[in-house]
């Protein structure tokens, strides 16, 4: 392993989780541009930076508080399974304390950018208590006594604020209201999400069933998270497209079922893993990110270009 503390801790951040959070939160953006409402840029990249501040923060108290379980999964990938560089035993790895450090750092950098938006007279009622709800869910998603990632309860929280909470976010804080283009363009991301979220907790099925992490794949059992997996990616691209039915442009749907490809071919490869194929959880991850990533991107883009 790579002792280098630098590396050690950018691993520990996994950047690669922002961008999902970045790409939500122009998608809500997008929706601005789309409705002809101008943008202020300033409060755009201060909200953007808030909502990163929060997700890394949700980060690093997960893994400070995952670390002793993480420790033993065999099945680590790129998305799953922890950053594996915490270890107060281990002079190659980062004290957990740095993981806890980071966090005290982060929500403080929330907190200021929050404040911010306050004075600013960015943060309407509305967009406060979408900060609030994201933020009690993400923080509570690791942190005892709640720790909603041992309840069952995580994903669908993780979901709703990844793939909801956020969009509604960024919009709210130009308009200082709704539409209902936001509902229309994201409750298929949540279904998207969701089966995302069953894929990343495949491979660490086993060390969550032996530790008793009750997520939901584990509450679920192992048959039944794969097959509610499969009927996550079908429902988000029905809602999609009965989306288009309660006003969705056609122009905004069509080019986000592309990707529904991919989804089809991740459920035969689901099925092919109940029937006893030897996973490769890698590739599984992986083509779960891409699905959800994509599709995201293909709403974002349409709604920014049209």
């Amino acid at each position: 392993m790579n002792s280098n503390p630098v590396s050690l801790f950018f691993r520990l951040s996994r950047p690669v989780f922002l961008l999902g959070g970045a790409l939500q939160y122009f998608l809500g953006l997008g929706i601005v541009y789309f409705l002809g409402i101008s943008i202020d840029e300033n409060i755009a990249i201060i909200g953007l930076f808030l909502v990163l501040a929060i997700q890394l923060s949700t980060q690093y108290l997960n893994e400070y508080y995952d670390a002793p379980l993480d420790q033993y999964n065999e099945n680590r990938t790129l998305f799953t399974g922890g950053s594996g560089v915490l270890g107060d035993d281990d002079e190659n790895k980062l004290p957990r304390s740095v993981a806890q450090y980071a966090a005290v750092i982060t929500l403080t950098a929330a907190a200021i950018l929050a404040f911010y938006l306050l004075r600013s007279n960015a943060l309407s009622p509305a967009a406060g208590v979408i900060l609030v709800l994201a933020f009690l869910g993400s923080f509570f998603y690791s942190v005892p006594p709640v720790r909603l990632s041992f309840t069952g309860y995580g994903e669908l929280t993780t979901s709703i604020i990844v793939a909801n909470l956020v969009p509604i976010f960024a919009f709210l804080l130009q308009t200082g209201e709704t539409h209902r283009l936001l509902a229309m363009a994201t409750f298929p991301l949540t279904f998207l999400h969701m089966a995302m979220l069953v894929a990343f907790a495949l491979p660490d099925y086993g060390v969550d069933v032996k530790y008793r992490k009750t997520n939901l794949a584990v509450r679920m059992g192992w048959e039944n998270a794969m097959t509610f997996h499969n009927i996550f990616i079908l429902a988000g691209f029905a809602v999609l497209g009965l989306a288009t039915s309660f006003g969705l442009p056609s122009g905004i749907a069509l080019p986000a079922f592309l990707p529904l490809i991919l989804g089809l071919l991740q459920i035969w490869y689901m099925r092919r893993i109940a029937a006893g194929l030897k996973p490769n959880w890698r590739a599984l991850t992986l083509s779960a990110v891409i699905l959800f990533a994509s599709t995201s991107y293909l709403l974002a883009f349409a709604f920014w270009t049209r």
